[in-house]
C-alpha cells in the first residue's frame, strides 16, 4: 500500500481512543515488518476464521443505538469495526508486534465505508476481513482503501494513495 499524508482519524476510533486510552498509546520510531512464516500464515488464517465465527453480525445502530461506535464486542456481536478490533488484540496477545497491525479503512464493492485489519508482512501487506474469510494480499481484495492507521503511532492516521482499476465495464453495440 502506498501511504501518502497524515490524515485524521475516523471518528469512531477517536471515540474508541478516548475511551480505551492504553489501546492508542505511544508508538514506535522503528516500525515492524513480520517475517510471513508458514506458522505465521497459519495463525493469521485461524485467527480470521475464529474471530469471524465468533461474531454475530450487527450493525451499531442495533447493537448500540448509535449509527457509529467502535469498540471489542464484549456481547459476541458488533460490525466491522468489532471484528477488527477484537483480530488486532488477539494478536497483539499472542505477540504479534502492533506496528504490523493496522485498522484500515476502505469502501467497499457497494460503496459503503469498511474496516479490514492490514497485517505488514515481508511477504506485503496482507488483510484480515469479516466479509472475506480468506486472508488476502490488500491489492487481490475488492476494495478501495482510504486510510489507516500509522505504523509508527496507534492514535495516529495515514492516507493511502489507492490508485488501481478495481472495475472493468464493456458497452454493448
Amino acid at each position: 500500500m502506498a501511504m501518502d499524508t497524515i490524515v485524521k482519524a475516523p471518528i469512531g476510533h477517536v471515540q474508541f481512543c478516548r475511551e480505551n486510552r492504553r489501546e492508542c498509546q505511544g508508538g514506535t520510531n522503528a516500525p515492524v515488518v513480520v517475517k510471513l512464516t508458514e506458522e505465521r500464515w497459519n495463525e493469521l488464517i485461524a485467527l480470521n476464521h475464529k474471530v469471524n465465527s465468533q461474531i454475530r453480525p450487527v450493525t451499531d445502530e442495533e447493537n448500540f443505538g448509535k449509527p457509529e461506535y467502535w469498540t471489542y464486542p464484549v456481547n459476541g456481536s458488533g460490525d466491522c469495526e468489532e471484528y477488527v478490533l477484537e483480530k488486532q488484540r488477539e494478536l497483539i496477545a499472542a505477540g504479534w508486534p502492533r506496528s504490523a497491525l493496522l485498522i484500515t479503512v476502505a469502501k467497499d464493492v457497494k460503496n459503503a465505508g469498511h474496516a479490514v485489519l492490514t497485517v505488514r508482512t515481508d511477504q506485503g501487506d496482507m488483510i484480515l476481513d469479516n466479509q472475506i474469510e480468506a486472508v488476502l494480499p490488500w491489492y487481490s481484495t475488492p476494495y478501495r482503501y482510504i486510510k489507516r492507521q500509522s505504523t509508527r503511532a496507534p492514535a495516529k492516521w495515514t492516507g493511502i494513495a489507492d490508485t488501481r482499476v478495481t472495475a472493468v465495464s464493456s458497452v454493448n453495440d
